[in-house]
């Protein structure tokens, strides 16, 4: 199977909260494909257990304990992986779920900033320049969602911080239209995964409508290879159709001059239900 031309035997790919779950499953698919993965996640013990899972597999790996809101952390990160080898790949993963609606503590609004958006623009800021300045092709995978899209009432500051990352990532791809295509960004749009966030909230099985881990990654790889930016991921529920159609209809609230997130509401409730059956 075609593969992004940055995803080459030997070469070295760093991949943020890559203890468990999407990052995980990321650095095992790089890894087995002959990269030399650098993983980064702030839970040492789920990091150690990572990196043996992937060493017993014969993959090349270390791991490096670091915070990705702390700058000095990722600047460590850095050192670290370009002692390791050729960079090629960077995948910002790591994230947090805020928690609570707008008006939650601000502690868990400047938390979930810093590492699900700072994490990335640390990343960015440190790695891309080198990116730039290398002779082979190079990428950057930045994890995004849905909610940075649509923007659901609840985690307000989730959803803040993924619009956020968005937007870097699509600044990211214009900035480096001036490499040619050699050094590349795209943004992972997961659908509903089976990941520490969902088992955090007390769920121990895998929902039917969930996808796991590696099928998102399995979804990824080809999109890649493909040179897509956004890769927006279904699951067992929600269909591409499905999907299009909500971000449609949260685009055309500008368009048309409806209220802030009208899919929730009251007045359209019914024009957004008849607008999906359409």
């Amino acid at each position: 199977m075609p593969s992004h031309p940055a995803i080459v035997s030997g070469r070295v790919a760093i991949i943020t909260g890559a203890a468990s779950g999407i990052g995980l499953a990321a650095a095992r698919r790089l890894g087995e494909a002959g990269m030399r993965m650098v993983l980064v996640d702030i839970d040492a013990d789920s990091l150690e257990r990572a990196l043996t899972n992937l060493t017993s597999a014969g993959i090349s790996a270390r791991a490096v304990k670091a915070d990705v809101s702390e700058r000095n952390d990722m600047a460590r990160v850095k050192a670290e992986a370009d002692a390791f080898g050729e960079v090629a790949v960077l995948m910002n993963n790591a994230a947090r779920e805020g928690g609570g609606g707008l008006f939650v503590d601000i502690g868990k609004w400047k938390s979930t900033l810093d590492i699900n958006f700072g994490g990335a623009l640390h990343g960015v800021q440190l790695f891309v320049p080198d990116m730039i300045k290398a002779s082979w092709p190079c990428m950057v995978i930045n994890t995004g969602s849905k909610q940075g899209i649509t923007l659901p009432p609840g985690d307000t500051a989730y959803n803040v911080s993924k619009a956020a990352s968005r937007a870097l990532t699509e600044s990211l791809a214009h900035e480096l239209l001036s490499t040619g295509e050699r050094v590349t960004a795209h943004l992972l749009i997961p659908g509903f995964t089976y990941t520490g966030f969902t088992k955090a909230r007390g769920v121990t099985e895998r929902p039917a409508a969930s996808w796991t881990a590696e099928q998102v990654v399995d979804f990824m790889l080809p999109a890649l290879a493909r040179g897509d930016f956004y890769i927006l991921c279904p699951d067992n529920d929600v269909d591409r159709v499905t999907d299009e159609k909500r971000i449609r209809w949260a685009s055309n609230d500008i368009i048309e001059n409806r209220p802030a997130l009208s899919r929730w509401h009251p007045d359209y409730l019914r024009a957004f239900a008849d607008f999906m059956k359409r």
